[in-house]
């Protein structure tokens, strides 16, 4: 993990390439770089000039995986990131996975980067879930935010994007700090976990969805178009690795 002085941005690795979605990579970029810690973003990736290898990550505070497609084929194109990406979190780096990127972040088919007995399911498929299908739309959660002016809130049935989104399956005696919940049934939608000296940001939704996801598929977003979880979820991460 990157060491910096304080007075200094953080850094961050996204990964770009076939695993991730269009637009999806650019999307986490636009709210780290105009978040209130003003990350210095960098992409990653087989087509990029800079390739997720433990030397790329020991020269960041945070890596991303994006959102993507299905969870089969995205790991076709990531597996090979694996000892990497685990070494770099259980060496004291910093992982954010949305979407896919919370998928990815599981024992199978995925980074094994979870506490031990913990996975990750599709909401859809889970008992009570709002949304029972696998199109774009949007979805309620109850979001509670630890960092920011809203620190301390709890707002419940907040509209995020959503397109088969993860749900965190944590085991029962699991270090966590919950950052939202989905509504419906209080599913796990975002959370943070460690694993070895690092730290797990997963969220299941899009809250790093702009304007030009929901025209895409003419959807609505009843709340607006809103960034305030999508930076509550990065800082909260943030915070929560540096205080603990």
């Amino acid at each position: 993990m990157a060491t910096r002085d304080s007075d200094s941005s953080p850094k961050a690795l996204i990964y770009r390439g076939p695993a991730a979605c269009d637009g999806c990579p650019e999307s986490v970029a636009a709210i780290l770089e105009s978040s209130s810690s003003k990350f210095v973003v960098k992409y990653a990736g087989p087509n990029e000039e800079i390739d997720i290898n433990a030397e790329s990550l020991n020269e960041v505070d945070l890596f991303v995986q994006p959102g993507g497609g299905d969870l089969e084929p995205g790991w076709k194109h990531t597996k090979k990131y694996k000892k990497a990406i685990r070494d770099y979190v259980a060496q004291g780096g910093i992982y954010a996975g949305f979407c896919l990127g919370a998928y990815l972040a599981g024992p199978k088919l995925g980074y094994d980067i979870l506490p031990p007995g913990s996975y990750i399911a599709d909401e859809a498929d889970q008992p009570g879930a709002q949304v029972k299908n696998y199109k774009d739309t949007v979805i309620q959660v109850d979001w509670t935010f630890h960092t920011g002016p809203n620190k301390g809130q709890e707002q419940d049935g907040r509209w995020l994007y959503f397109q088969d989104g993860a749900v965190m399956k944590l085991a029962p005696n699991a270090s966590a700090l919950i950052l939202g919940k989905y509504s419906s049934n209080g599913d796990i939608a975002a959370s943070v976990t460690p694993f070895g000296k690092g730290w797990v940001g997963l969220v299941g939704p899009h809250p790093e969805a702009d304007e030009s996801w929901y025209q895409l598929v003419n959807v609505t977003n009843p709340d607006g178009v809103k960034f305030d979880i999508a930076y509550d979820f990065v800082e909260s991460i943030i915070d929560w690795a540096t205080n603990q």
